[in-house]
């Protein structure tokens, strides 16, 4: 799961490679894919941004899968929302009846590791946080440099990774916030950042590809992968499990 990378070809410097993925939402095949790449890409450390369950067919399986690897997980509102007992009903009707099914998969146990996990971590000299840092527990969304802004008053590393959104996005401070592409992106001296690593399981940027994050410590570069996976077993799960019939449909739009 975790192969030794190989210091030689990281340059000078730290030689790790972390690989950041999150809003899985039950969808195991798109997580093995992932966690295929990343070893091929030869990530040695991995950290989960939360919302492991929700949506689609596999919360068990795909919680186990992250608890095996050991790694720093993050609470998603997702996870909150199954390791409760609290009504539903303020929900969108789908995530509503996704998340009561949900509920039923998972045992005491996990829904208590589920209930447990930090919504805030520092990790070395950057913060992981599904939401925002400045109301973690609220699940503000970030969909522009505006949102962005009321983040960076409360963040106090040079690197944030966050989640929630399901789209992959960059805003830099530099003495304003701007975006830029996310896509390959240099961490440079004196500027904040504020990095959305995408959705492993249900993309909403219009590419229905598993999107997770590299940061290469050693050359402080950032690098976002669109992996493809079989689709068409977690819509076949979804359907089989009686879930809402969109969850499989909007997959495919990557919405």
């Amino acid at each position: 799961m975790q192969p030794a990378a190989d210091p030689g070809a990281q340059g000078s410097g730290d030689p790790r490679r972390i690989a950041l993925f999150g809003d899985i939402h039950a969808n195991l095949e798109a997580l093995e894919a992932v966690l295929a790449d990343s070893a091929e890409q030869g990530c040695n450390d991995y950290i989960c941004m939360g919302d492991i369950v929700g949506y689609n067919a596999n919360p068990a399986d795909c919680l186990e899968k992250v608890r095996e690897m050991g790694c720093p997980v993050i609470k998603g509102n997702h996870d909150e929302d199954t390791a409760g007992n609290h009504s539903l009903e303020s929900m969108n009707p789908v995530a509503a009846t996704a998340l009561e099914w949900t509920r039923g998969q998972l045992d005491d146990e996990q829904r208590t590791w589920l209930r447990r996990l930090r919504m805030v971590r520092q990790i070395e000299d950057f913060t992981v946080v599904h939401s925002t840092l400045d109301q973690p527990s609220n699940w503000n969304y970030v969909t522009n440099r505006f949102d962005a802004m009321s983040n960076f008053s409360y963040q106090f590393t040079q690197v944030c990774f966050h989640g929630h959104t399901h789209v992959p996005r960059v805003y830099i401070k530099d003495g304003k916030v701007r975006e830029v592409p996310a896509e390959s992106i240099v961490i440079e001296p004196g500027s904040k950042y504020f990095i959305n690593v995408g959705s492993v399981g249900q993309p909403r940027d219009g590419d229905w590809r598993a999107c997770y994050a590299i940061y290469d410590l050693a050359h402080k570069l950032v690098v976002f992968r669109r992996i493809e996976y079989d689709i068409e077993t977690t819509q076949r799960k979804i359907r089989e499990a009686d879930l809402p019939p969109m969850l499989a449909e909007r997959l495919a739009d990557g919405r």
